[in-house]
């Protein structure tokens, strides 16, 4: 974890996605250092992620894409994730979980389609007609080693949903997570799904970890127009 001593010590903060996004390139580039840059594919969950990922795509010269993915909500909880889906569909549920709050079958089936709902229009209004940012590109997807990037794994649902498409789509050499904050059982479990490595910048015990935004001075939202803005540079 890249600066847990300093954070257990001191209980810093980051200033912004943009600085994490910064800290995040700067331990990327010495990690691929041998790695062809066209071969690599920086993937930035949206909407906080992919404001990161743009940093680390241009600061390491890679191919830059973006995946969107949902969090299914528990009941009566929305900010507990009980799984995730992904753009394609791919989904993951957290059985344990689903188990210990007795959601029902049903439950999960609208939640389901809810969410893709959503993801269909979200996906359109960032894709535009295409089927991702690199639709055109010529991107050869031998020896491919993605980046996946987001502004914080809390329960790491839509990572682990993220990387099952992303594995079934490119059939990557290596897959690496870069986040800003995660609580360590969720990195063991990031772990455990077989991501190849996990770059974060500070991962608490479990016992610290509250919220992602406790972990930034600034966490503000971000709009679908600060992710056109994005999308319409790098076109």
């Amino acid at each position: 974890m890249i600066l847990n001593k300093f954070f257990n010590k001191f209980q810093l903060k980051i200033k912004n996605r943009e600085s994490a996004g910064n800290i995040l390139a700067g331990t990327l580039k010495d990690i691929l250092k041998k790695t062809a840059r066209s071969d690599i594919i920086v993937v930035g969950l949206a909407r906080g992620g992919f404001v990161m990922a743009e940093i680390i795509a241009r600061k390491l010269s890679c191919n830059l894409d973006m995946v969107v993915s949902r969090r299914l909500r528990a009941p009566y909880n929305e900010e507990i994730a009980i799984g995730a889906v992904a753009e394609d569909g791919t989904i993951y549920l957290n059985k344990t979980l689903i188990e210990e709050l007795k959601i029902s079958n049903e439950y999960i089936d609208n939640e389901l389609s809810y969410q893709l709902q959503e993801l269909k229009r979200l996906s359109d209004v960032y894709y535009q007609g295409k089927n991702t940012l690199l639709d055109g590109k010529c991107i050869t997807i031998n020896d491919i080693t993605i980046v996946i990037v987001d502004d914080g794994a809390a329960t790491g649902s839509t990572i682990i949903a993220t990387s099952r498409s992303l594995r079934k789509k490119y059939n990557p050499k290596c897959i690496i997570v870069a986040i800003t904050v995660s609580p360590r059982s969720t990195v063991d479990l990031l772990r455990r799904e077989g991501i190849d490595r996990v770059e974060v910048i500070t991962s608490p015990s479990d016992n610290n970890f509250r919220a992602i935004q406790q972990f930034y001075q600034n966490f503000d939202q971000i709009s679908d127009d600060e992710i056109m803005d994005i999308i319409n540079t790098i076109r």
